[in-house]
This record gives structure tokens, sequence and C-alpha cells, in this order.
């Protein structure tokens, strides 16, 4: 199963897909609670050289608050993380898929909110 919703950006670069993803989150629901630039961290902590790569901790308040209701501990699996990722040719958008990422819990309620969310993420991934 893919635990992923995929789309690649082409010719360009990564701080305009990041400026278009966070509008696009935006007009779906979705804050952006988080922003780990990973790129930056890995020459920080290990010295190393890597393609730029972005998590962004993305947060719909409104499925969230739907989603703790059900299961309260879902909160350690929040928020849902898109990525956006350097990659040949342009710019890897990737949101996780709250289904695939929520069968570790047996709700099917909970599971339902997730197809909300992994809709709206999809529909967000398709508008940048």
């Amino acid at each position: 199963m893919a635990y992923t919703v995929n789309r690649t950006i082409p010719d360009t670069g990564i701080d305009d897909v990041d400026a278009r993803a966070r509008t696009a989150l935006a007009d779906h629901g979705f804050g952006v609670l988080t922003e780990i630039d990973v790129k930056a961290t890995m020459k920080k902590k290990l010295d190393v050289e890597m393609s730029a790569y972005r998590i962004l901790g993305a947060c719909n308040p409104k499925m969230a608050h739907q989603a703790i209701g059900i299961e309260p501990r879902v909160g350690a699996m929040l928020p849902c993380n898109v990525i956006l990722r350097e990659v040949e040719g342009g710019v890897e958008v990737s949101a996780i898929d709250p289904v695939a990422s929520m069968q570790a819990i047996e709700n099917a309620e909970l599971t339902a909110v997730a197809g909300e969310v992994r809709d709206l993420l999809a529909k967000a991934a398709g508008a940048i």
C-alpha cells in the first residue's frame, strides 16, 4: 500500500513550491504548524550535503479535533507531514496518506475521518 500522495512539479525550485504548497494547503483548510529544513539540519549535525528537503507539518484543525474526539491518543500521529524535495527536473511533493498511517488503530470512525483528510491533502497537492 502506498503511504504518500505524490506529485512532481517540473522545472521549478523548492522555494516556489514551498510558497505554492502553503497556499494550496491553506485553501484546503490546513495550516503549517512546523517546518524542518532537513538539508540544513543534516549539514549542521552531520556536516553532509544533500539536495533541498523540507518537511511541513500540516494540520486541519477541524479534522484534527474530530480525530482526537474519536481517539484521544491519535495526536501522537499528528500533524500530517508534507515533504518537499528537490529531484531531477523539479520538486517532488509527498503528503502522508492518513488512511495508511492510521491502519495501526482499529477504529472505523477514525478511518473515515482519515479518508476525508487524505482527499483534502490530495486536492491540495493537485493544486500546487
